[in-house]
């Protein structure tokens, strides 16, 4: 068992714990990060929560448990543990949905089925996570390869949101520019 006391209180005072012991403000930009991370992990989970095709909902449980290592490695600032070939991984996955997809002659608002409209809010998710990133690596170390694999992420995230509403017959809508 890891976990056997949930309510601990130590964070009662606006401070919280890292893997190593360390203790941080709640408002460190390293706790930012964690919590997007969290947020973005819990917004697949509840994409996940819909029928979405098999093979999109084992790259999604694959994605939960990457984040999870993410996570971990937050947790652990003076370890890069995080592994190079998840982006690879990601790389590939983009390649196989993208390639059915029609090429996009405008900007698609989110939206479609509500599968769709929920990896659209996940992409959101992992773009804020990826912007708080940056933020913490102006002042700390961060893992080699986490911000290339949250920004590879979301682009993924975008090409399965167009790929759940394809195979939900969902049409996609297009920006409209004011003329």
């Amino acid at each position: 068992m890891r976990l056997s006391k949930i309510t601990t209180r130590t964070g009662d005072k606006g401070t919280t714990g890292l893997a190593d012991g360390t203790r941080l403000g709640k408002d460190h930009a390293r706790i930012a990060v964690l919590g997007s991370v969290d947020e973005l992990n819990s917004q697949l989970g509840v994409l996940l929560a819909e029928q979405l095709p098999p093979d999109i909902r084992a790259v999604l449980l694959q994605i939960q448990n990457d984040l999870f290592d993410l996570g971990g490695a937050f947790a652990l600032p003076t370890q890069d543990m995080f592994a190079e070939n998840k982006i690879a991984w990601l790389d590939e996955r983009i390649g196989h949905y993208n390639a059915d997809l029609p090429p996009l002659r405008e900007f698609i608002l989110p939206g479609g089925s509500r599968a769709g409209a929920l990896c659209h809010v996940a992409r959101t998710v992992a773009r804020r996570a990826e912007r708080d990133l940056v933020v913490l690596s102006q002042s700390d170390a961060v893992p080699q390869h986490a911000l290339p694999y949250l920004n590879r992420l979301s682009d993924l995230l975008f090409v399965l949101s167009r790929c759940i509403n394809r195979k939900q017959a969902a049409a996609e809508t297009l920006w409209r520019r004011d003329k």
